[in-house]
C-alpha cells in the first residue's frame, strides 16, 4: 500500500490528469482519468475512474471503473460526432470549437465529503451527491442526492437513509471532515469501534 502524503498526490502509473488539483492524502488508481476536477483532501479514486469538470469533496470514496460527470456530445445538431467540436482532428484548416469546451467545463458535478462512489457506478454532470451519500454499485445518478442517503438501480432511486434524521443532522454539525489530521488521528480508535451514535455522544460535546 502506498504511503500517502500532505504535499502532493499518489498517482498510480498510466494516469491522465489535466487541470485539476489535489489536497492533501489523495490518491489516483491506476489508469485513471481525471480532467477540470479538484480533489479534496483525504479523497481518492480507484484504478480506471474517468473524472471530468467535479468538485470531489474531502474523504470521498470513489471505487473502480466509475464514471463522474460525463461530458455531452451535441445530440441536437444534425451530427453528434467529434467532427463538430475537435474539427482540427479531420480538416487542416479548421479550428476546434472552444463556445462547446466552455459549455461542457461549466457543466459541474459535486461530490460531498465521505460519499461513497460504488464500482461502475455514473454520476451525471450537473449532479451533486451530498454528504456521506453512498451510490450502489452499477448505478446511474441523474438526480441529486441527499446527504446520507443510498442509492441505487438505472437511474438511481433513494434506497433509504444511513441514519435517523436527528443523527445526520448531528453528523453534519460536528463536520469530522474538517478536523485537522491530528484529531482525526486522536479519534481514530473511536472511527473504528463506535456507531455513529455512540461516536456523537462521545465527541459531539
Amino acid at each position: 500500500m502506498p504511503k500517502l502524503s500532505a504535499s502532493e498526490p499518489f498517482v498510480h502509473p498510466d494516469c491522465t490528469i489535466l487541470n485539476s488539483t489535489f489536497g492533501a492524502f489523495t490518491e489516483v488508481g491506476r489508469g485513471s482519468r481525471i480532467l477540470n476536477s479538484s480533489f479534496g483532501d483525504y479523497a481518492y479514486c480507484d484504478q480506471y475512474s474517468d473524472i471530468a469538470n467535479t468538485s470531489v469533496g474531502k474523504f470521498a470514496n470513489i471505487a473502480a471503473m466509475t464514471r463522474i460527470g460525463p461530458t455531452d456530445h451535441p445530440w441536437r445538431n444534425a451530427a453528434q460526432h467529434h467532427l463538430l467540436y475537435r474539427s482540427s482532428y479531420y480538416f487542416d484548416d479548421a479550428e476546434d470549437d472552444p463556445a462547446f469546451f466552455e459549455m461542457r467545463a461549466a457543466r459541474r458535478s459535486t461530490l460531498g465529503a465521505d460519499c461513497w462512489i460504488g464500482h461502475g457506478a455514473i454520476i451525471k454532470p450537473e449532479v451533486t451527491v451530498g454528504i456521506g451519500a453512498v451510490v450502489a454499485s452499477g448505478a446511474v445518478v441523474t438526480k441529486d442526492v441527499s446527504p446520507f442517503m443510498i442509492v441505487a438501480g438505472v437511474p438511481a432511486q433513494p434506497l433509504r437513509m444511513r441514519f435517523s434524521d436527528a443523527v445526520a443532522e448531528r453528523l453534519l454539525a460536528l463536520a469530522w471532515w474538517d478536523w485537522p489530521h491530528d484529531a482525526l488521528h486522536a479519534a481514530l480508535a473511536d472511527f473504528r469501534a463506535l456507531s455513529a451514535e455512540a461516536f456523537l455522544e462521545k465527541h459531539d460535546g
